[in-house]
């Protein structure tokens, strides 16, 4: 797998919105996420903090489960820490608050299990989120953002109608941003690390970059992958991309192609 870093693809107009998205995602997850500062510390976690953090993603989450059927489970977790029959374990009660399934696809978008996760996501998005931006509009992109995030969500909650596990991460709403990336500049250069011994940069163009990256997710989807993919909703993957080029292929008509590349190119000096 192939890690991008830079496309040369420059923007014309501030990304806003992207830096508001990108600072919105950290903020949440510092500051508010349960057991991020245990992991700061390396004071790992306890059991407390992880019946605290499953009941704020039980509030905050997206569930399929929630998603379809529109039914609140009558007991949750309370945050509480209790010794019952199995030994010790979370405590469990009726929900203490309201929570709307539809709303919850929005606040799971700023939810994220971890460093790596939040930072894979923020890595494309800050790559790849200006030049959608750019193309359409702050707050167009803002809708559309939001919209594949839906889309995802709610397909992967179709084929998982059962599951009461929670969906969180802003992964099908970036591969939403990707979609319509590969949709609007197909031909612009983005370079990538690719590990082999050691990590070689490249600068391959973006429709062999993300075209690669869905061709992953769409392996990963089938159950080709590895082992992983029961923890990865690889399917919301797929579906925030597809939609995305969709929604993205009315602006291909206009859209000026990024600048031809000058510098190295695979090792050599491009004219």
């Amino acid at each position: 797998m192939v890690i991008p870093v830079h496309d040369v693809n420059p923007a014309r107009r501030t990304p806003w919105v992207t830096y508001a998205l990108l600072a919105a995602n950290f903020v949440v997850f510092v500051f508010f996420t349960p057991g991020v500062a245990g992991s700061l510390t390396g004071s790992g976690g306890s059991l407390a903090e992880f019946c605290h953090l499953q009941a704020f993603l039980d509030q905050y989450a997206a569930v399929p489960r929630e998603l379809i059927h529109h039914r609140m489970p009558r007991l949750v977790p309370t945050g509480g820490t209790g010794v019952g029959p199995q030994g010790p374990g979370c405590l469990v009660g009726p929900p203490g608050y309201d929570k709307s399934p539809e709303l919850s696809v929005v606040t799971a978008m700023f939810l994220h299990g971890g460093w790596l996760h939040l930072l894979g996501n923020m890595l494309f998005l800050w790559i790849f989120g200006n030049n959608v931006e750019d193309r359409m509009g702050h707050a167009r992109f803002l809708l559309f953002y939001l919209v594949c995030g839906y889309a995802a969500a709610y397909a992967f909650a179709l084929v998982n109608s059962n599951s009461g596990e929670s969906l969180i991460g802003a992964s099908g709403a970036i591969a939403g941003v990707l979609g319509a990336y590969l949709v609007l500049y197909p031909k612009a250069r983005v370079w990538v690390l690719v590990p082999f011994l050691i990590f070689l940069p490249l600068r391959l163009p973006a429709w062999t970059v993300l075209g690669l990256w869905f061709a992953l997710q769409a392996a990963y989807s089938s159950g080709a992958g590895v082992s992983q993919a029961g923890t990865v909703a690889y399917l919301a993957h797929v579906a925030g991309f597809v939609v995305g080029m969709l929604l993205a292929w009315p602006l291909k008509p206009g859209t000026l192609p990024p600048p031809e590349p000058r510098g190295i190119l695979f090792g050599r000096r491009a004219r």
